[in-house]
């Protein structure tokens, strides 16, 4: 599955939305979100957040429902716990936000990749579903690692970057044991 940011193969997170996609205009006449590699505008990262963090919600869900692998399972559950939370400390972290009282986040809705992806696993069952399953979890963490990590660095929100470096173990942690699952799963 190709990812569409090249910087980070997000959210929270399968695909990112098309509001992040990457540009190295930094031209102060530059239009759109800006991402860079060293750089995520506040603007981004807030609509990027929700909206994978949604996707690693509902995949999972769908996960606990059809895949017979108890590793599978067990690793959905804790996507459901753990993004949970990352959502309520998103909201949180907004809330204290000092640049972020002019920037709506996105709903949790799903952008149409998101909805896309989540069409893919529906219809996929047994094996092909563990490993469609597994794919989008690790370039989904791969994405929100890199997406997370740069806010950390360069964010301009202070209570937003906290909760970026916060979270990041966690992110980081989600995709190690993707990798994992991985190689358990593979051919």
């Amino acid at each position: 599955m190709r990812t569409l940011l090249p910087l980070a193969a997000v959210a929270l997170l399968a695909g990112a939305p098309a509001a992040f996609a990457q540009s190295n205009d930094t031209s102060p006449d530059a239009v759109g979100p800006m991402v860079t590699e060293d750089k995520v505008d506040t603007q981004t990262f807030v609509a990027t957040v929700p909206n994978a963090n949604e996707f690693e919600i509902q995949s999972s869900k769908l996960a606990q429902e059809k895949s017979s692998s108890a590793d599978v399972k067990a690793f959905a559950a804790k996507m459901i716990a753990d993004h949970t939370k990352i959502g309520e400390d998103f909201k949180a972290a907004l809330s204290q936000g000092q640049t972020t009282s002019s920037i709506k986040p996105s709903d949790a809705a799903l952008q149409p990749r998101e909805q896309q992806m989540l069409g893919e696993l529906k219809s996929a069952s047994g094996k092909d579903f563990d490993q469609k399953y597994i794919k989008m979890q690790t370039d989904a963490h791969k994405d929100a690692v890199a997406l997370f990590s740069t806010y950390a660095k360069s964010g301009d929100d202070p209570a937003v970057k906290e909760f970026a470096k916060k979270e990041l173990p966690v992110l980081k942690m989600h995709e190690k044991h993707a990798k994992d699952l991985a190689v358990a799963h593979q051919g």
